[in-house]
């Protein structure tokens, strides 16, 4: 066995929002979406279709989202649980102080740019969503 890549699916209360809050804050682009409701493809961004799903990328970072009715429909287990989690998502990056400066107005910052004792500047931020992100070069 042998795994190729990980893309969390993370479970989101509205898809445009969030393709949005990634798109122009963070810098990635829309991959494809799925339609809400007719289940059809999309695979260029069209603001004004209510997405149930949507996958974006940026570099070799790829992340889906995931609407929370649609999700719990596919996995029931998920119907009671709360959006956002325990965990980081841990991205390492070229030009962790350009992003920093670009976004740190425009974000909620849970802890600031900083050198840690591994060598790694690093910072983290809130998404529009409550997910923890974590942005990271080495020093």
């Amino acid at each position: 066995m042998a795994m190729k890549k990980l893309a969390p699916n993370l479970m989101v209360e509205d898809v445009n929002r969030t393709v949005e809050f990634y798109r122009d804050v963070l810098g990635f682009e829309f991959v494809m979406g799925v339609i809400e409701e007719i289940q059809e493809i999309m695979t260029s961004w069209q603001k004004d279709r209510l997405l149930d799903y949507a996958m974006m990328k940026c570099g070799d970072v790829e992340i889906m989202f995931q609407g929370k009715r649609s999700l719990s429909e596919a996995l029931p287990v998920l119907r009671d649980k709360e959006i956002g989690g325990t965990l980081t998502l841990y991205m390492e990056i070229e030009g962790v102080q350009e992003l920093y400066g670009r976004i740190k107005d425009k974000v909620t910052v849970v802890k600031d740019l900083h050198t840690t004792f591994y060598g790694m500047q690093e910072f983290y931020i809130l998404d529009c969503n409550g997910y923890i992100l974590t942005f990271a070069e080495r020093a």
